[in-house]
């Protein structure tokens, strides 16, 4: 039988209810990554992904905001898509559960679970959590009633439900797992999804009378199909299921989800359950991965430290990005998301190591060899050790990525980089260009621009930027993500070849720029909480803390090379002191000097573009970030007055 070269992947559908992070950022690049890994395979790859647009949590947000749940839905779904296209994210499907399509197919499986008798209709009583929109008992419950997935207080409710009859697959779900050990990955996950069900399974409600927003139970309709039985459906529906047998047929054996850990129980327990009872195979892999921390933080917008994935691709380019997340711990691991952890990452694994390499070799053969690829000589032992590691680094890259191991994937194809570079020094084709040793410098060249052709196959799938443009300055034409890995051999370029231009592909970072640039930043991002977002409650003694005085503007300077940055000089009366702020967009000079203004005076001192700054002003800010306006005082109040 011939081998299926299929492969299905899929994100889960992400929830409407807020504008797209890091996490949803994380999982999908990942999910990206495989699909294009898969791809340069020799697979024909089905890559879903898209939101979840029903439930509760939507029908109370488009209330509040005067809106219809399907038009703030429409609004929000953007987000997710100009975010996708901006990281390169190559999905096959998009799917929404408002599509009709979808709606169809869940009212399908609805209708033909309930004809089996493994839905049926009976009251629910329990401890209901309205943001997460679930049941739980009270022995689930955290301390205090309250939701053990979020810590809101949990409410006490009874309605008439319709059920899942999830108990009877116990067994099912079990000697499922026991055949297939690596269903559920990775294996810490497997082991605390396999003692869950151990201890029991219990049928679920799946419908609600309180909700409107949502798929009517079809012959019911006063029932709104519970939001997460509809949602994971979206992975049949774009699948073509039910009526598309030959793609189902093809794709379905292969389906692989990525999520993170949060919403595996669902995952692997409800969804391949629901699938059991439909006669459906469950699916072949789900792999959960961590959370992300920040700066060892907790992400929360009150503490303004949830990281947008539109500015980090903006401020160090996708490629960076994708690569910082895949590189920088474990899939599976949970990790911390640190800016200058992936500056450092810039300087030193794609500028001094992989941008140091190209631009080396490509210089070198500029010099020595008129721009072309030179016809390789016998190969010494410098050389075979590095061509084999070549071929050793390809196996053990393919073998790391088959099991969502990016990071080790990564590091393998960062091990022949380094190898490459250290190469460089061993041989010195300078000096063999300088002794006219034409036979060995070109072998030398050759090795080196082999080295790099392997290496933009490695990085394609999750750097495909920037695999391209080594291609491109490599001169080979195409794009290597479009490449088959099986299709490379060492020594198949031809020589003779001309390269193309030589670029930088990441400049080195200027630390102490980048720290100014991100202080500035983080100072601003301070004045723009989120309307309804509140900081936590402090004592009179936390506020006493903070020395706030008056003092005024003496004079104003624009900060060199620093578009958004002043150097302000303050008279505070009893001393004159300097701070540096970023209201240069907001006002001129002119409107500032003179000016009596309110500062923050026991701020520790910070060095900013070569400026000592001490203090900082306090303005207010419209929340779109087009309106400032510095607190002054109404009268003329004496310099280091205090403000209390």
């Amino acid at each position: 039988m011939a081998e299926n070269r299929a492969f299905y992947i899929t994100t889960p559908i992400y929830y409407v209810n807020d504008v797209p992070h890091i996490g949803h950022a994380y999982t999908t690049i990942a999910a990206d990554a495989m699909a294009r890994y898969k791809r340069m395979c020799g697979y024909d790859v089905m890559f879903a992904t898209g939101t979840d647009e029903h439930g509760q949590k939507i029908q109370q947000a488009a209330s509040s905001r005067g809106l219809s749940p399907q038009k703030l839905v429409d609004s929000v779904v953007v987000n997710f898509k100009k975010l996708w296209e901006r990281l390169f994210i190559t999905n096959t499907d998009f799917i929404r559960t408002t599509e009709e399509r979808h709606i169809r197919v869940v009212q399908w499986i609805f209708s033909r679970l309930l004809e089996k008798g493994d839905i049926y209709l009976g009251s629910y009583e329990g401890w209901y959590c309205v943001p997460c929109e679930t049941y739980f008992t009270e022995s689930q419950a955290a301390e205090g009633m309250k939701c053990p997935d979020c810590g809101r207080p949990l409410e006490k409710m009874t309605e008439e439900s319709y059920f899942f009859r999830m108990s009877g697959y116990q067994e099912p779900l079990l000697d499922y797992y026991e055949k297939n050990p690596d269903a559920i990955m990775p294996k810490t996950r497997y082991n605390e999804v396999l003692s869950f069900i151990r201890s029991g399974l219990r049928d679920q409600s799946i419908s609600r009378t309180t909700v409107k927003w949502g798929v009517p139970v079809p012959g019911d309709e006063k029932h709104v199909i519970y939001v997460w039985f509809d949602a994971l459906i979206n992975y049949l529906t774009a699948c073509g299921f039910p009526g598309d047998d030959a793609k189902v047929g093809k794709f379905w054996p292969t389906v692989n989800h990525i999520m993170a850990k949060d919403i595996i129980r669902f995952h692997c327990i409800v969804w391949p359950a629901m699938l059991l009872a439909l006669g459906v195979n469950p699916p072949k892999r789900v792999f959960s991965h961590g959370w992300w921390t920040v700066e060892g933080d907790k992400m929360s917008k009150s503490k303004g430290n949830v990281v947008d994935p539109f500015e980090m691709a903006d401020l160090y380019g996708v490629d960076a990005f994708r690569y910082f997340l895949l590189r920088e711990i474990p899939f599976g691991s949970d990790g911390d998301f640190s800016e200058a952890a992936l500056v450092q990452r810039i300087n030193s694994d794609l500028a001094n190591d992989l941008g140091n390499l190209l631009n080396r070799t490509l210089q070198m053969v500029k010099n020595f060899t008129e721009g072309r690829i030179p016809e390789p000589g016998e190969l010494q032992d410098h050389d075979k050790s590095l061509r084999d590691l070549a071929e050793k680094t390809l196996e053990e890259y393919k073998e790391a990525m088959d099991v969502y191991a990016f990071d080790e994937a990564l590091k393998s194809a960062w091990t022949l980089i380094r190898r490459g570079n250290k190469y460089i020094d061993e041989t010195m084709p300078w000096k063999l260009g300088r002794e006219k040793n034409i036979e060995r410098l070109g072998t030398v060249l050759y090795t080196l621009q082999e080295v790099l052709r392997l290496s933009a196959l490695l990085v394609a799938p999750v750097m495909p930027e920037t695999a391209l443009r080594i291609w491109g300055q490599l001169g080979i034409e195409g794009d290597p993500s479009k490449r088959l890995f099986d299709e490379y051999a060492w020594g198949d370029r031809a020589p003779g070849t001309p390269t193309g231009e030589k670029e930088v592909l990441f400049p080195r970072i200027d630390l102490k720029e980048w720290e100014a640039e991100k202080a500035q930043r983080d100072a601003r991002k301070g004045l723009q909480p989120d309307p309804g977002e509140h900081e936590e409650e402090i004592t009179i003694d936390d506020f006493r803390k903070i020395e706030l005085r008056v003092a005024k503007i003496t004079s104003v300077e624009a900060v060199p090379k620093a578009d958004k940055l002043y150097k302000i000089h303050l008279d505070l009366g009893y001393e004159r002191r300097t701070i540096v702020s970023g209201i240069r967009e907001a006002y001129t000079p002119e409107d500032l000097e003179g000016m009596r203004i309110i500062v923050i005076c026991n701020l520790k001192p910070a060095t900013i573009r070569g400026v000592q700054s001490k203090g900082m002003l306090l303005a207010a800010e419209t929340p779109d970030g087009e309106g400032l306006a510095l607190l002054t005082v109404d009268r003329d109040i004496p310099l280091g007055a205090r403000v209390r």
